[in-house]
């Protein structure tokens, strides 16, 4: 498995493992209406424009996937971390996030968003430094928790 810069020539892919992993989260919430299960190839297209995006690669295809952004001179913002289902549990995402921290130096902070369910999410980024600073009520059935963690550099 190998690690590397995704470029827009991945994006259909990267879209269609999005779609699948995120079926889990779906179920949790009992919404198929969540926004990565109906983001458009347009839509991912642009954020090639925003987002720098990493792939995991092996058996010749993406595995997983992570995107991030400054949302400020010093905060980095990680969206969408992926890895198929029949790769989890294996490191993958744990070298995704820290390839995507090491790749902005001069980050200070990191945030990311999960949903107030995905008991597994959230203890994954607490294990990596990751403590919930705002719950906002995105649905009825729905709370989004935004983390953040301090450079350690």
């Amino acid at each position: 498995m190998i690690i590397e810069p995704a470029s827009i020539e991945d994006a259909m892919e990267i879209l269609s493992l999005q779609k699948v992993c995120y079926q889990s989260e779906a179920e949790i919430y009992q919404d198929y209406n969540i926004p990565p299960l109906i983001q458009t190839l347009g839509e991912i297209e642009s954020e090639f424009g925003v987002y720098f995006f990493l792939k995991a690669v092996g058996d010749d295809r993406i595995i997983g996937s992570v995107r991030a952004r400054m949302i400020t001179p010093d905060t980095l913002y990680i969206g969408r971390l992926i890895v198929h289902p029949g790769f989890q549990n294996q490191g993958i995402g744990s070298k995704l996030m820290e390839k995507i921290e090491n790749k902005f130096p001069d980050a200070e902070r990191f945030e990311l968003i999960t949903g107030h369910l995905s008991l597994k999410n959230i203890k994954f980024y607490e294990r990596r430094g990751f403590e919930i600073f705002e719950t906002k009520k995105l649905t009825q059935n729905l709370n989004l928790l935004y983390l953040a963690k301090i450079s350690r550099k």
